[in-house]
């Protein structure tokens, strides 16, 4: 059964990959090739190389700035939208298997999260430039912002098995049913 822990962080990261799409991955693999994440099945042990990670970087970069071009292409026309549901259950599926999880639910909340930073990044877009008026690249600048640092306190939660996890503890006070 998968904790609590694994399951906000698949779902969190498939967020990351529907609003940035190379951004999670990049956030994996840095992770994975810096020993915070352990990945042993495929296909998410392929995050798991220092050249696997600089390329994803490099590719997350790339897209960063190419957002904020004309060119870029809806994120929810369905190749982009089925790249982002890929790029959120490979890697919701990479933190289920650093806990020893079954990968299957970890990809299926990633994709889930994917889909619903899609469609809740491209309406908040959407609906900031039409009240308020703004130019596309402020926007982008936030939602930037947002992937960025969702994806870097994602992969810096502490990930052992051995770990206390206050989700998954009913008797924690914090926890409210």
């Amino acid at each position: 059964m998968a904790n609590r822990t694994s399951s906000l962080r698949a779902l969190g990261i498939g967020i990351v990959a529907g609003l940035r799409s190379m951004t999670a991955p990049a956030a994996v693999s840095w992770a994975a090739s810096n020993g915070r994440l352990s990945l042993r099945r495929l296909p998410t042990s392929l995050l798991d190389s220092p050249g696997v990670s600089q390329t994803a970087t490099k590719l997350a970069l790339g897209e960063l700035v190419g957002d904020k071009t004309p060119l870029a292409a809806s994120r929810l026309k369905p190749p982009a939208l089925m790249w982002r549901l890929a790029s959120g259950a490979v890697c919701g599926a990479a933190f289920f298997d650093s806990d020893d999880d079954h990968i299957g639910t970890g990809a299926m909340l990633g994709a889930a999260g994917a889909l619903v930073g899609s469609l809740v990044g491209y309406a908040w877009r959407t609906r900031v430039r039409q009240q308020l008026h703004l130019p596309d690249f402020p926007a982008a600048l936030v939602e930037d912002a947002l992937a960025v640092g969702l994806a870097v306190a994602l992969v810096s939660c502490p990930s052992q098995p051995a770990a206390h996890d206050a989700w998954a503890d009913v008797d924690n006070p914090a926890w409210v049913p």
